[in-house]
């Protein structure tokens, strides 16, 4: 054996070694969790703030799941940053349809950061009336036990618990690439990291006790990151605490997607790992069974190990993703195989994309990540019909209004006729177009 083959049947053993063992700690986390006690029933009383932009798919089932919640004492607030944006009126109806659930809408733009989900979360932090506060994209699928859930992670210890997406119901080939990447990869590795105590943020949902973030400069401080789950990480780190993970991530349904919007998703995510965490960024070039695989087949070429061999070792590192998906109830399909090779082929394609640039797309915001600005911005109305997802993205640019400027548009929408307040809807809107005209935005029709 020569010195060249000698480094890819190690490469291949060692990549196959950290695969394997990074699948177990995540079974053994998930059988282990699976004995401890459940939460309770006296859990604290919760608000939930969900930033919402444009129409996406299974948006109106995602909502709505909100308000369908096993808890005693919760509210949802809805944070638009866009008095124009189409969401509104679903938001409008979900509230009308659950009166039994407080539910509100704030409206406004609070441009603290880079980050327009950070920014459009601002109001609703200082206007949160409950001790936890959960942040939960819009496109976030809740069971019933979704809080309850949250709560059984919730140690002496912690600071904060989140939950990574899982991608479900995918409608096509590309939509099965990002299960590819969001599920077996992406989860597990998030999975693996809180099984040995390293938990980091994810920010689809993350639940904070609200004076523990106050206490350390309040949501301002996840502005010093591009991504605000980034920035908690630092800031409960900082307090000497830990993130957790749920014991299994909360899904999102998929739906359609085109194979441009699973790039530049998986494009912005790489990005902004580079720029906040470089060392973990670093070894992902050799994530992934593409290399390893194509070292073992090297390996039958040349004679060093038989044929078989090699076909062994690509059924072991995939049979092993197919076991990890069947226990944690994610989709596995013969189109899911061909995805995750797909998306293993495609990793150091999107290391080295990653690796050249400092810009990508939010939404509409096309970004500059280094230079922290937004360079252009598509208004929410063009979201619609779009296969959106409510992660982070932009910053200061064209529309920027000040705190106090788009509080008083918020404010009106706290009082509004489907809060309870005894307003009429005429005389709500009346205030809404004032409140609007003083702050310097276009008024509604």
């Amino acid at each position: 054996m020569t010195t060249v083959t000698l480094l890819i049947a190690s490469f291949c053993l060692f990549a196959l070694t950290v695969h394997v063992t990074g699948i177990l700690a995540v079974l053994v986390r998930d059988v282990v969790r699976a004995k401890q006690p459940p939460a309770g029933t006296a859990l604290p009383a919760v608000t939930i703030l969900r930033p919402v932009r444009g129409i996406e798919n299974h948006l109106e089932e995602t909502l709505r799941s909100a308000f369908e919640l096993d808890h005693d004492t919760y509210e949802v607030v809805f944070c638009v940053a866009d008095a124009d944006d189409p969401v509104i009126a679903l938001c409008e109806q979900l509230i009308a349809e659950y009166p039994a659930v407080p539910a509100r809408i704030l409206v406004g733009d609070d441009r603290i950061s880079v980050n327009p989900k950070l920014n459009n979360l601002v109001k609703g932090w200082a206007d949160a009336r409950h001790e936890f506060v959960v942040m939960a994209d819009s496109n976030v699928l809740m069971p019933r036990d979704y809080l309850a859930q949250l709560f059984a992670a919730w140690m002496p210890d912690t600071g904060l618990v989140c939950s990574p997406p899982v991608g479900s119901r995918p409608d096509g080939f590309c939509a099965e690439i990002e299960c590819a990447f969001l599920n077996s990869f992406q989860g597990r590795w998030q999975l693996a990291a809180d099984a040995v105590g390293i938990g980091f943020a994810q920010g689809k949902t993350m639940l904070w006790r609200k004076a523990d973030l106050d206490r350390a400069g309040g949501i301002a401080q996840l502005a010093s990151e591009a991504a605000e789950d980034a920035a908690s990480t630092k800031v409960v780190r900082g307090a000497g605490l830990k993130v957790r993970l749920v014991r299994r991530p909360f899904p999102q349904p998929l739906g359609k997607r085109s194979l441009a919007e699973v790039w530049n998703r998986q494009l912005r995510w790489a990005r902004l790992r580079r720029m906040s965490f470089p060392l973990f960024f670093a070894p992902e070039v050799l994530a992934g069974g593409f290399l390893p695989v194509l070292g073992a087949v090297a390996l039958a070429v040349l004679g060093v190990i038989p044929a078989v061999a090699a076909a062994g070792f690509a059924v072991l590192w995939y049979g092993a993703e197919v076991v990890l998906a069947l226990r944690l109830g994610w989709p596995v399909s013969p189109k899911a195989l061909a995805a995750w090779i797909v998306r293993d082929a495609s990793l150091p394609v999107l290391w080295f994309a990653a690796l050249g640039g400092n810009g990508f797309n939010w939404r509409g915001n096309a970004m500059d990540m280094r230079n922290m600005v937004i360079l252009s911005s598509a208004p929410a109305t063009a979201m619609a019909g779009t296969a959106g997802e409510g992660a982070l993205g932009a910053g200061p640019g064209p529309g920027w209004r000040s705190l106090r400027q788009s509080r008083a548009v918020s404010a009106v929408w706290r009082r509004g006729p489907r809060t309870g307040a005894g307003v009429s809807a005429r005389s709500w809107r009346q205030s809404l177009r004032a409140a609007m005209s003083r702050s310097g935005r276009k008024r509604p029709d």
